[in-house]
């Protein structure tokens, strides 16, 4: 008596071999994704960090001025910078204690149409 044999036939299917493909597009579509929103979030975070390191080097310069400068008066004064920057601080005398100063300073730019801006604080003391 003969034993017949069946013979399986390894290998994938095209059904298996579409949802394989299927499955590796849409990682790589989502990774595609999510590149570009770090190369934003990047760009975004690099002018932030420009705008705040601007105000604080502004800031310090004010700060190493006399307490009666003409630029430490109170009200507002600006300056426009040639990147299309506006630098303005604004001083408030005698808040939140008599002699003292209170400095609101602050960075404005446009970014892709958007107004940005990043703002310090700080308060100076007369020194008697």
């Amino acid at each position: 008596m003969k034993v017949r044999t069946v013979k399986r036939e390894g290998g994938f299917t095209l059904i298996e071999l579409l949802i394989a493909v299927s499955i590796l597009s849409a990682g790589l579509l989502a990774l595609g994704t999510m590149q570009v929103s770090a190369i934003s979030g990047g760009a975004y975070s690099s002018n932030v960090t420009e705008g705040s390191t601007l105000a604080a080097d502004r800031l310090e310069k004010l700060l190493a001025l006399p307490y009666t400068h003409e630029s430490l008066a109170p009200g507002a004064h600006s300056l426009d910078l040639l990147n299309g920057q506006t630098v303005s601080w604004n001083v408030v005398e005698d808040v939140p204690m008599t002699n003292t100063k209170t400095i609101t300073f602050t960075v404005q730019w446009t970014d892709h149409g958007i107004q940005k801006r990043v703002s310090i604080q700080r308060i100076i003391a007369r020194m008697l």
